[in-house]
């Protein structure tokens, strides 16, 4: 499968970085030091658990704008990320809010990323940013070899959550993972209609039974509900499950980074029957 080779593993899973609001957005605390700093201990904290892999993403700069960032974003975007790779050899990924595609590659090309989390890849949707009118398959694809980044895997979004999807009604979830893998993705990611909400088993069912490419899960994942998506996809983005209280702009906890790890090392054990019987 095209984005398996991102993993070491088959079953992947991804601790999402949410990094500090950025400068020039209304959060902004004044020190970029401190915000490479906390991302940095992050990645030590998820690689030393045992996960498979990094995604950051800058969550703290809402509101966000629809589209596109200036360089006040991509370049401290970078520089965590650079930050990141330095300290952790994990695989890692790029996603810069909202559907601010371009720029998250040109970051992953700078910092040496492995893949894009992409919104608005196939159709249109209106998100809480505002109107995404146009597929960003094409320019991205485009642009991705205008700047030599071809070996930067495309995870793209489909159906994504915090948007309305009434303009694609019409367009079955199946219909557009498959148009997506036909654009181009390398990965398709399936949410909840919310951060920390989580997916419905029967979308990632869906989309599993329709792709060739890999599936993410991108919302809502905890301990307690891992294992009814196990078997059905194949890269597992955890983010706020791993903060205080499961919520995304508090501080991780390490124990409940531990707990989630705990049912990963169960699910991957087999049961002494089925190792019995090979």
């Amino acid at each position: 499968m095209a984005g398996m080779t991102l993993f070491t593993r088959p079953k992947a899973v991804v601790g999402m970085i949410h990094v500090g609001a950025l400068p020039g957005t209304p959060r902004y605390g004044g020190s970029l030091d401190k915000i490479v700093a906390q991302a940095v201990e992050e990645a030590r904290l998820y690689t030393q658990a045992g996960l498979d892999g990094l995604l950051i993403e800058n969550m703290h700069d809402v509101p966000y704008l629809c589209g596109h960032v200036g360089p006040e974003i991509v370049a401290p975007m970078t520089a965590v990320g650079l930050a990141v790779r330095q300290a952790s050899s994990l695989p890692l990924g790029v996603q810069i809010l909202a559907a601010a595609n371009r720029e998250a590659l040109a970051v992953a090309q700078a910092c040496g990323a492995a893949f894009v989390r992409v919104e608005n890849f196939a159709y249109a949707h209106v998100a809480d940013e505002g109107l995404m009118p146009t597929a960003e398959a094409g320019p991205l694809l485009r642009y991705r070899r205008q700047i030599a980044a071809e070996h930067v895997r495309i995870i793209a979004d489909v159906k994504k959550k915090h948007s309305s999807h009434a303009i694609t009604a019409d367009v079955p979830l199946a219909e557009a993972a498959k148009t997506a893998e036909f654009f181009g993705a390398d990965g398709i990611v399936v949410t909840g209609v919310a951060t920390g909400e989580p997916a419905a088993v029967e979308d990632v069912k869906t989309v599993k039974q329709t792709v060739r490419v890999p599936v993410f899960i991108g919302s809502g994942l905890t301990a307690d509900n891992l294992a009814q998506y196990w078997p059905h996809a194949d890269v597992f983005i955890v983010g706020s499950s791993f903060k205080v209280d499961g919520l995304w702009s508090n501080a991780v906890d390490p124990a409940r980074v531990q707990r989630l790890v705990d049912v990963v090392r169960r699910l991957r054990t087999p049961a002494p029957e089925a190792r019995a019987t090979r």
